[in-house]
């Protein structure tokens, strides 16, 4: 029976994935739940097992006492009782008096049983819940058993994991008893027992099985900064070196394509753009628009994170990928909003004053952009309830702004504030040419109009100027350049 005994141990603890250790615990507690219901306490219940865990005895532990002098059974013996099981048992001593549970009744034994299965299952909940817990993020191999409500049930050995209908790929579909690679993606106590969340949707489902696939990745030679995903369709992998003797795309394309044909094949076939990572953001925008190739990017505003990306002509759907998705995973993947242009598109562009600046000091002309704000609105940092209130009063561009006196925009309720902003802006953005101080006159060019005053025009018209632009020789009833052919306007100020 002992042999028995110890056979049915070690039986229970390799299908339950329970130590010995444990098995006997539990025993222990099952039969002090016995002893307990059958006298109604267990405090003085001794559970012990042999050195070889063949037998198991149970004893009650009780006290000694004057013979006729035993007032609760349970917990105390007489001294007569007692010298028949150890002859050197005296008054005050503690006996130890074995009990056989076959004789304990039938609902002891019962609820004996229960405790038992109790305690097993909680023993293999606690065990397989601590060792699934340090796999969360690990690829588990099971098999397919069955579906319900889109949920598929992976037999993983020792317990059944789930498969939910929102981590399967849409590329993929399975049959009873295919093998399924997953991730370990949650593991849960719930009142039904513990559940373990599988995934193949997750982006670290791909990081596990580039790290199963390239050596480089699972040593740290090679990183992966950053995985975006659009499962069953395409994946995004920016990845660098830590040593510079190794490519890190090289690495985890490998010879031959083999690598990346592994992971594909593992994915259902699904796109996968392995691209360098980058700290600048102008090349690693470039990187993540592939498979498109990207002939430059402009930083719109580095503050959110706005670029622009021109491509050729014949390249725009490419970059954007079919229903907008290249561009979008790169977008998350560089964590940048990129507007993709090509050629002709960006020449038409009407790009903010801000940007222009930024084209044109990109292409080498970095004096152009002074020349392109001719109205209030185009000025970076204008205020837009000033620009509002000029708008209202019909005054839009610069030069109409300088033609006015500061008593006349006061009047239009524009406080002293306001104004010294925005002429603070204009000194810096606008470039105004001024010429002949010492008599009062001066010439500006940029706008067609008339701008010859009442004063005696007969008597200035034989007097010549230079253009500001070309230098050429121009007078004052000219209205455009002859050589250059920019505007003129000629203003007078008297003296005082």
């Amino acid at each position: 029976m002992g042999t028995d005994m110890t056979q049915a141990i070690r039986q229970l603890s390799q299908d339950r994935g329970i130590s010995e250790e444990l098995i006997l615990r539990t025993i222990e507690d099952t039969l002090i739940a016995a002893y307990r219901h059958r006298f109604g306490n267990a405090d003085n219940a001794v559970v012990r097992f042999d050195d070889e865990n063949r037998e198991v005895s149970i004893y009650a532990q009780k006290k000694i006492v004057e013979p006729d002098g035993v007032y609760d059974p349970v917990t105390e013996i007489d001294l007569e009782e007692a010298r028949e099981l150890n002859p050197d048992a005296d008054v005050g001593d503690e006996i130890l008096v074995e009990l056989d549970p076959r004789e304990f009744d039938r609902i002891a034994v019962q609820s004996a049983k229960q405790t038992a299965h109790q305690t097993i299952r909680e023993i293999q909940k606690d065990s397989l819940y601590s060792e699934f817990k340090d796999k969360v993020g690990e690829i588990i191999i099971g098999y397919y058993q069955r579906e319900r409500n889109g949920t598929i049930y992976v037999d993983l050995g020792k317990m059944e994991g789930i498969l939910p209908r929102k981590y399967q790929s849409p590329r993929e579909t399975y049959h009873v008893n295919d093998r399924i690679k997953a991730l370990i993606a949650e593991v849960n106590k719930t009142p039904a027992g513990l559940q373990v969340v599988l995934s193949r949707t997750h982006t670290e489902f791909v990081r596990a099985i580039f790290e199963l696939e390239v050596p480089e990745i699972y040593d740290k030679t090679v990183e992966i900064h950053k995985i975006v995903r659009e499962p069953g369709f395409r994946t995004k992998l920016a990845v660098y070196s830590n040593r510079e003797d190794v490519d890190p795309v090289g690495a985890c394309v490998g010879l031959k394509g083999v690598r990346i044909q592994a992971v594909i094949k593992e994915l259902e076939g699904e796109k996968i753009d392995i691209l360098k990572y980058d700290p600048e953001p102008k090349r690693f925008i470039k990187n993540a628009l592939s498979p498109a190739e990207v002939r430059e990017v402009i930083i719109l505003d580095e503050g959110k994170h706005q670029a622009l990306a021109v491509v050729a002509d014949n390249l725009l759907s490419l970059a954007i990928g079919k229903q907008g998705l290249n561009v979008r995973l790169a977008n998350r993947l560089v964590d940048w909003n990129i507007d993709v242009k090509t050629d002709t598109q960006f020449a038409e562009m009407d790009i903010a004053a801000e940007s222009r600046r930024a084209v044109s000091e990109l292409f080498g002309d970095s004096d152009s952009y002074t020349d392109e704000f001719s109205r209030i609105s185009e000025l970076p940092g204008v205020d837009a309830q000033l620009t509002q209130i000029l708008l209202d009063n019909g005054i839009e561009f610069i030069e109409d702004f300088l033609a006015l006196s500061q008593k006349e925009l006061e009047d239009k309720g524009i406080t002293v504030e306001q104004l010294d902003g925005l002429r603070k802006l204009i000194d810096e953005y606008v470039e105004i040419i001024e010429e002949e101080e010492e008599t009062g006159e001066s010439v500006e060019a940029g706008q067609d109009d008339d701008g010859v005053t009442e004063d005696d025009e007969q008597d200035d018209e034989a007097e010549e100027y230079e253009c500001p632009e070309c230098g050429s020789k121009i007078t004052v009833d000219m209205h455009t350049c002859p050589s250059c052919g920019i505007g003129l306007s000629f203003e007078y100020e008297e003296e005082e």
